[in-house]
């Protein structure tokens, strides 16, 4: 299984950027998917999941702004970033939830300016 994240880049505060996770291996309509991130010095964190029947969950900083979805004909799980803030800045990580330690990729930077 080999899961590339990409879509990242640098962004100006209350924009907007879409990533996308390309899966290959398994289907993404197994499971629990999740995107995660990890900004500079703190601990990685899940802020949206999507469930194998569709059901969404959001991290309450992310809630509202942010929208997990999945292409089950592109096996994809993408993550829609709007109104963006500074504190969003961070590498952004796909992988299963809970997630599985050998799916972790180089994830995607997420960079927000003022």
């Amino acid at each position: 299984v080999q899961l590339q994240a990409s879509g990242g880049g640098l962004v100006q505060a209350g924009g907007s950027l879409r990533l996308s996770c390309a899966v290959s291996g398994l289907s993404v309509t197994l499971r629990r998917w999740g995107w995660s991130r990890q900004a500079p010095g703190k601990q990685r964190e899940l802020v949206a999941a999507i469930t194998n029947g569709g059901s969404t969950n959001y991290a309450d900083s992310v809630k509202g702004r942010f929208t997990i979805s999945r292409d089950n004909r592109k096996n994809t799980v993408s993550l829609q970033m709007n109104s963006l803030k500074l504190e969003d800045t961070a590498v952004y990580y796909c992988n299963r939830d809970p997630p599985i330690a050998e799916y972790w990729g180089q994830g995607t930077l997420v960079t927000v300016s003022s």
